[in-house]
């Protein structure tokens, strides 16, 4: 509290309604690292056994959608803007003519559903016109010769014109973890996998014959012997 002058407190106390005996917790910093720590604060407490003696954690299925998603989020590392979801979002209505001079008031057309905490599906409205793709692609700084690189098929396929289309993408496996009640998806999943993408069970990935290795017009070579050739 040494740190807070009584204004401020006095501030916090009037929004909050707090009274003696309760807890509050803030941080400061920048929204993205505050919404994350406290984020993470909360499902500690919700998660403890303070929190469910409380009443914090109730035993019921409480879905809800999430909507309103940024478009864009900086990377101050690298100095520049990229996609919150992915660059084929579409922006909300008017929304695309803040791209490169505003991208942070930029509102995606993008929704999760989530369900008792747990996103269990996730998508987006796409963007149907090349006039808005360009515009997205200027706002991440990617140039037209990058982009037809990297996405020609679908600039080339817009500039015939296309519906406005949109969809949503369920994950199987974290419905079954809370329908089971376990607490990760790790305890339903058939054939887990490592985090080296192999599987214990049938030791995939497994070794390739020089045949199938033709048949793909694949060629492997010894790095250390290249480099010493």
């Amino acid at each position: 509290m040494k740190n807070i002058h009584d204004t401020a407190l006095n501030e916090i106390l009037k929004r909050s309604g707090a009274q003696d005996g309760d807890i509050l917790f803030f941080g400061a910093d920048k929204a993205k690292i505050v919404n994350d720590a406290i984020g993470a604060l909360r499902l500690k407490i919700g998660h403890s056994a303070l929190g469910k003696k409380n009443g914090l954690f109730e035993d019921r299925w409480a879905p809800m959608w999430v909507v309103d998603f940024p478009m864009f989020e900086h990377d101050e590392e690298a100095d520049r803007w990229t996609a919150v979801h992915h660059p084929f979002t579409a922006p909300k209505d008017g929304h695309e003519d803040w791209m490169v001079t505003a991208p942070e008031k930029c509102i995606a057309k993008g929704y999760d559903m989530v369900l008792n905490g747990w996103e269990i599906g996730g998508g987006s409205v796409r963007i149907h016109t090349a006039a808005v793709q360009q515009k997205v692609f200027d706002a991440l700084k990617i140039t037209p010769e990058e982009a037809q690189v990297k996405f020609g098929f679908l600039l080339d396929a817009l500039q015939y014109g296309a519906p406005p289309h949109g969809g949503l993408a369920f994950g199987l496996d974290r419905i079954v973890t809370l329908m089971t009640g376990a607490e990760s998806i790790r305890d339903v999943i058939a054939f887990p996998k490592t985090q080296r993408a192999q599987c214990l069970l049938t030791q995939a990935p497994s070794l390739v014959d020089e045949k199938q290795l033709r048949e793909l017009h694949i060629r492997l070579r010894n790095v250390e012997l290249a480099k010493s050739a």
